[in-house]
């Protein structure tokens, strides 16, 4: 088996806060004398679950937590360039980071001053590992939906300069869906690509309205559209991307095993799957993880995993020169050309 680490990826769902290294967290809440619950000390990896309100909440409240920790510029620039060198370990050449800036912005002086922090710091994380980023800017499908709207406008300004699209995370059983078109359609208008969360932990009539009311480029997750076979049809007819987070879909109880995750079924089927690692310092596994858990569970080939890799590169924003050296750069990996899915 070849070295999965070797092998050139996109990396297109991962959260800003969630990217922080585990010993980085530890490291700045003793600085600060901040408690850590024990689910972020002792018994970290937590063990977590999504699939009622109590569960979410408790998942939130440890990443808000986490969030917590992060007091300075210098915080805000080391998380950027330790996700980027753990990134470029895995064999990542181009990453996406998403952020919510109205997490941060009462700390770092308003969401624009903490943008204008989080670009600063993925330049120079980029200068620093060699690896190329975008940021995505994502809105909180918990709060009003005209706080997406002032988001989205803040995304617009920096279209061309750093930032590649706008997304809308969060639990998604929360909000109206339909209430969120506004703020895509600014994002859009100014350019910027859509990758709302959807179909995790609800199912395919979510994934449906967000095709229907937020015309996604990428789905963030969409792994349960595969419960209805009219609702793959669409995603692979529009040619929206799932970005699926093999780990962070069992440690919520998406799914009850990787085996159950039906990865499978969604490329027979045709559709383009991104996988992603979403929040490595909740659920314990980066993006070279994710490949290892299918190749150990499901006994997928290096050749499906290069399909997959060439899924990240096709569903990216990254540069056309980065993707075209990417591409021959995954041949070179597998020693031949990657053939279409099934064939």
């Amino acid at each position: 088996m070849r070295p999965l680490s070797e092998l050139p990826k996109a990396h297109l769902h991962l959260h800003f806060t969630g990217s922080m290294r585990h010993s980085t967290l530890c490291e700045l809440a003793e600085r600060d004398g901040i408690t850590l619950p024990p689910a972020l000390t002792q018994d970290w990896p937590p063990r977590l679950t999504g699939v009622d309100e109590k569960g979410w909440f408790r998942f939130q409240r440890l990443y808000d937590v986490a969030r917590s920790v992060l007091r300075t510029e210098d915080d805000v620039r080391r998380l950027a360039r330790e996700a980027a060198e753990d990134d470029v370990a895995d064999g990542a050449a181009w990453t996406e980071i998403q952020v919510d800036p109205s997490g941060y912005g009462a700390r770092f002086g308003g969401i624009t001053a903490f943008t204008d922090l989080v670009l600063d710091a993925v330049r120079e994380a980029e200068k620093a590992s060699g690896l190329r980023m975008g940021v995505v800017i994502a809105a909180n499908r918990t709060r009003h939906p005209l706080d997406a709207r002032t988001l989205a406008r803040l995304a617009a300004q920096y279209a061309g300069r750093g930032v590649v699209g706008f997304g809308l995370s969060n639990d998604e059983r929360r909000g109206d869906t339909a209430a969120f078109s506004p703020a895509f359609r600014i994002a859009a208008d100014a350019g910027l690509a859509a990758m709302p969360h959807g179909g995790e932990l609800r199912g395919p009539e979510h994934v449906t309205a967000c095709l229907d009311h937020l015309r996604p480029t990428r789905l963030g997750h969409g792994v349960r559209a595969a419960e209805d076979p009219r609702v793959v049809e669409r995603v692979v007819r529009e040619g929206v991307a799932l970005e699926v987070c093999p780990a962070s879909n069992v440690a919520l109880g998406v799914y009850d095993t990787i085996e159950e995750l039906p990865i499978r079924p969604l490329k027979d089927a045709g559709a383009t799957i991104a996988l992603g690692a979403d929040d490595p310092l909740l659920f314990g596994s980066r993006l070279g993880g994710q490949y290892a858990l299918l190749r150990a569970a499901q006994d997928f080939s290096d050749e499906e995993l290069a399909c997959l890799a060439v899924d990240s590169w096709q569903a990216s924003l990254a540069p056309d020169e980065l993707r075209d050296r990417a591409l021959a750069d995954v041949e070179a990996w597998l020693g031949g050309r990657v053939r279409q899915w099934g064939r």
